[in-house]
């Protein structure tokens, strides 16, 4: 019986790989492939006569002197550039953008991503391949005269798949792979360009999903792996390691800001889509971008989407088909909590903003916010992640601590963060 059901369509052809010279001064290979997507065949030419060798070098020499003249003076001539100018690319050709008109699969199943605050221990890189490069898939999308190659991460049973927006950008049709080599026509459920998210639907079940842990739990220093296809097919399934180097590190990209995981592990041309995961085994990110720097080489600087940010944003589209905005509470508290009684820890409430959700109920500057929904507050980031889980609309509970009485107050969430991110910066605050 097939691992995956009747389906047996392989991969596309192999990307060709090219080695050149580039200067005849010097004796240096370079590797040099297509884009993800760029895929070219080469011709074969019949073989010439040995007679002709010995002219065709010559000519082939004297071709390449020629080239590297021409090539040296344009360099020359280029306009001056800032050498420290760096940006960030998202692995893509040029030619990729557009209206996705993949077939479609409906929203409203009841189908939501779980992330977990729990885990169990460490794990070897080796066990972390094993347990996560199953739910690891190569996603390629035609976008008419090229194909966008990147990765996803498999995250129900049921085949929804997790990937970046702008792999699929553009796309007509849409393939995907399993690390076993069996292949799908897969549905688009929804995206969001904004949050450079998108879900997948493929027609199977039994499938090997990841788990997703909480990104919040992460610190500096802290051991992750990545797992995708960098430079498209052929390299599939690449494991590498690093670090988280920073977290929430606010980056511009194409006019918006995006609050990522900075790490060093190496991301390259097609592993956009792909997981983040941490020393548990657990996927907390997906990968991206990278920083680069057109004179210069730059290692060790890629990104990946957080785990505590996505999981309102996917279920949002898995529910609606779209991202709704979120709510203002309307609070600005201290970064850490301060223990009030013996087991009892708050964030000291140093602002509300008038007119909010938190105004309305009745908290006051100096109060302790010693929990929201429910949930145990030892950081803002607590709160921030009790926001992300609700909706205009909804009613939030909380307990504060005013005078060493506790009180029990209801939020109501009738604004969002769009209509008062300039007074509140978006409801929630970290003083340090």
């Amino acid at each position: 019986m097939e691992p995956y059901g009747e389906h047996d369509r392989r991969l596309p052809g192999e990307i060709v790989e090219i080695y050149r010279q580039p200067d005849p001064r010097e004796v240096v290979e370079t590797y040099i492939r297509p884009l993800p997507g760029v895929s070219r065949v080469r011709t074969a030419r019949p073989l010439r006569r040995k007679k002709k060798g010995l002219w065709i070098f010559l000519a082939v020499l004297a071709g390449t002197a020629v080239l590297a003249a021409a090539a040296w003076l344009l360099e020359s001539r280029r306009p001056y550039q800032d050498p420290f100018e760096q940006y960030y690319e998202d692995f893509l050709p040029e030619e990729t953008g557009g209206e996705i008109t993949i077939p479609t699969f409906p929203t409203g199943q009841g189908i939501e991503l779980p992330v977990l605050r729990e885990h169990g221990g460490a794990m070897t890189a080796q066990e972390i391949y094993r347990q996560v490069n199953p739910a690891v898939v190569t996603v390629m999308a035609d976008l008419g005269e090229h194909m966008s190659v990147g990765t996803g991460v498999i995250f129900t049973g049921g085949g929804y798949i997790l990937t970046n927006y702008h792999v699929v950008e553009g796309g007509r049709d849409c393939l995907v792979a399993l690390d076993v080599g069996y292949s799908y026509e897969a549905s688009y459920v929804a995206g969001d360009a904004e949050n450079d998210l998108a879900v997948l639907k493929i027609d199977e079940t039994g499938l090997p999903a990841a788990e997703f842990g909480d990104s919040d739990l992460l610190t500096v220093g802290d051991k992750v792996y990545a797992i995708g296809n960098p430079l498209g097919v052929e390299l599939r399934g690449t494991l590498t390691d690093g670090i988280v180097s920073a977290i929430n590190r606010d980056v511009e990209v194409d006019g918006r800001t995006m609050t990522l995981i900075q790490t060093n592990a190496a991301l390259n041309s097609g592993n956009s889509g792909g997981p983040l995961i941490n020393e548990y085994g657990q996927v907390v990110g997906i990968n991206v971008i990278k920083m680069s720097s057109e004179y210069s080489n730059v290692e060790g600087l890629g990104f990946a989407i957080p785990t505590a940010s996505m999981q309102r944003i996917v279920n949002d589209l898995l529910a609606y088909g779209e991202v709704k905005p979120e709510p203002v509470l309307g609070v600005m508290v201290h970064k850490f909590s301060v223990r009030l009684e013996e087991a009892l820890w708050g964030l000291e409430v140093v602002e509300v903003t008038p007119d909010s959700a938190a105004d309305k109920a009745g908290v006051q500057v100096g109060d302790f916010i010693t929990s929201a929904s429910g949930e145990t507050l030892y950081t803002s980031q607590d709160l921030l992640r009790v926001r992300r889980l609700h909706h205009i609309g909804d009613e939030l509970d909380m307990t504060v601590w005013r005078d060493g009485e506790l009180l029990e107050v209801t939020l109501k969430l009738e604004q969002s963060t769009d209509d008062m991110s300039a007074a509140s910066g978006g409801g929630t605050f970290e003083l340090p």
